[in-house]
Order: structure tokens, then sequence, then C-alpha cells
């Protein structure tokens, strides 16, 4: 059994050690599990995505439990079939969606898996960025998967409802050099019905199109039914060779107009440098660069993209981090076998 310790990653560790012990066929265990952090082991969507993966690959688990500091996956064949797993709060539904979405590399028949949770909440990218930035991204290399949602769920009471279908991918390398001409912009805002007479979810995407200095700008505005009042916006900005993605939350005494300029602000910032990806992609597209290879440019140099590219070193996968200008990263690598 590989070893592996956690003490300087959080949860994207766990996940992607997860997820290449399925991929490479062999048992892991995950140590210090998230030891550097506040509240040290596994929560509550860690558990949901170890599930998912073992609902995959008829794996063992060995501590796979709330709190937790030590985790170990042994996994069986990656299988097609269908799943549902319950995080039991309001943690990020598109969280555990990233832990299984690799291993469509190895898949021989569909795989469908249904999460209850939070759809929108801190600390993760929302639904929207999921289904309107990475998955159509990552469909142009090869990846085969869908995403629908049934229920929104927001903080602090989740409720929401995702299911993800993934079919046998082959996948391309990650040619993403540059990013050319900015093509146009979709924004997306979502709001509970019970904040539909302050018409928040229309404020978030009219003061997100007036934010924009940019001509041709899209909205979409939803009011969703859901088990707590929230809010989001989601900023996909279309370049002729990449879409990247920047979203803001709502949250009680925020007026809208400062959700949308949060995430104006951050496309801006991103928008002035030479990077093709966005901060999320940057960490969330190593595994994929690490099974089919190819490169991208990051907009900066974070902890977690040291640490998640420290972690698919030890399953033997190259990856290559350039420092480029104005703190720029170009990430590289070669197209490397998925096999036991």
């Amino acid at each position: 059994m590989r070893s592996i310790s956690g003490a300087d990653g959080g949860g994207q560790l766990v996940r992607s050690a997860g997820a290449f012990a399925c991929l490479r066929g062999r048992a892991v265990e995950v140590t210090a599990v998230r030891a550097a952090r506040e509240s040290p082991g596994l929560k509550h969507q860690h558990v949901a995505a170890l599930d998912a993966l073992a609902a995959m690959t008829d794996a063992d688990l060995d501590g796979a439990s709330l709190g937790s500091e030590r985790v170990a996956i042994d996994p069986g064949p990656v299988t097609g079939g269908e799943a549902r797993v319950e995080i039991g709060t309001a943690g990020s539904i598109p969280l555990v969606f990233d832990a299984v979405l690799p291993l469509a590399a190895r898949l021989d028949a569909p795989f469908k898996l249904t999460v209850t949770g939070g759809t929108d909440v801190r600390w993760a990218p929302p639904l929207d960025y999921l289904r309107e930035v990475k998955l159509p991204l990552l469909r142009c290399f090869g990846l085969d998967a869908s995403l629908s949602s049934e229920r929104r769920g927001f903080y602090p009471a989740g409720g929401g409802e995702a299911t993800l279908t993934l079919h046998p991918s082959t996948l391309n390398p990650l040619a993403l050099p540059a990013r050319g001409p900015l093509r146009g912009i979709d924004v997306h805002s979502v709001a509970s019905e019970s904040l539909a007479d302050a018409e928040v979810a229309e404020r978030q995407a009219n003061a997100t199109r007036t934010a924009l200095d940019v001509a041709c700008v899209e909205t979409t505005v939803t009011s969703a039914e859901t088990s707590s009042p929230g809010s989001v916006v989601t900023l996909v900005a279309r370049y002729a060779e990449t879409r990247v993605g920047f979203s803001a939350l709502g949250e009680q005494g925020k007026p809208a107009e400062d959700v949308a300029q949060e995430a104006v602000d951050d496309f801006v910032a991103f928008d002035a440098t030479a990077a093709s990806v966005d901060r999320h992609l940057a960490d969330q597209l190593l595994p994929f660069a690490a099974l089919a290879g190819g490169e991208y440019v990051a907009p900066e140099r974070s902890a977690h993209l040291d640490t998640h590219a420290d972690l698919l070193d030890t399953f033997g996968f190259e990856m290559t981090l350039e420092e480029g200008e104005n703190g720029t990263v170009r990430v590289c690598a070669g197209p490397q076998s998925v096999s036991p």
C-alpha cells in the first residue's frame, strides 16, 4: 500500500489521491489528513467523494469517516453503473464530481452519479462554473460528461441535488498555450425564490453587465427553489482558444451589486495577465494533463498547484511548472499511461 502524507494539503489532495489510486488500481492510504487546517481530518464532502470513488470501483474504504485523519482506499476495476451519495450538509457537490471525473479515462460503460448537498457554497467553484466552464473545456479534449441539476443548495441547509453522467472517454492533450482574443462573456445569475421580491438575481446580472467594458455580454437569470436563501453569479469569459470563469456568492447584508463587482474584479485582474486558464482550472486540470499530456498557463503559482503537482509525482506523473511573465506559471506534461 502506497502511503501519502496529507499534512500540507487539503481536500483536493484526498480526492486526487483516491482518484489516482483507482486509476492505478493500487491501494493508497493518506495520513495526517488536512493536518495543517484549523479543523483537521475528513469533512462530509471528503467522505462523500471517497464514497463516490468506491462506488465506481467497488473499493474497500478504511477510515472514511467524519474527522478521520487517516483514510485508505483499495480499489477494484473502474466500472459503469449508477450511484447516489448524500453529503448530509451543504458540502460542495461540484468537488465530489471533481473526484470522479478523471476516471472516465478508464470506464468501459457509462456511470451516473447523483449527489445531494450544496451546489453553490464557499471555498468551492459553484455548479455553473462546472457546467459552463470546466466541462465544456474538457469536452474539447475528449471528456464525455454531462451535468444536470435537480435543485440548488446554498449554505447552511444545502438540500441541492445534481447528477453527473460519465461515458468512456479517450482524453487528448490539453493544448492551451495561449487564450487568444476575447469572444464574449456569459453571465449566469441565480437567486433563491425567497429573494425574488428584492430582484436579487436580476440586479446581480444587470450590475455585472454594467461593470464590464465588453461589447458582447449575454445574461441568464434564474430563480430557484432552495432550502436556504442565497445567490450566486458566475461570469464565463469565452476566448478564442479557451474559457475561464469567475464567481461570487451573495450573503446577508451584501448588496447584489457588490456580489457582481466581486466577480467582475476577478475577471479584470485575470484579463490583465497572459494566463490561458483561471486559478480554479490551474489546479483542477492537473489530473487531465497528467493523463493526456499538454500545457496551459496558470495566472499564478499557488500552494494548491504545487501540492497537487507533488502528489501526481508520487504516482509517477511528471509535471513541469515553469515560471513565466508577471507571476504566471506554464504547466507542461507529456502523455502518460494510466495502466496499473
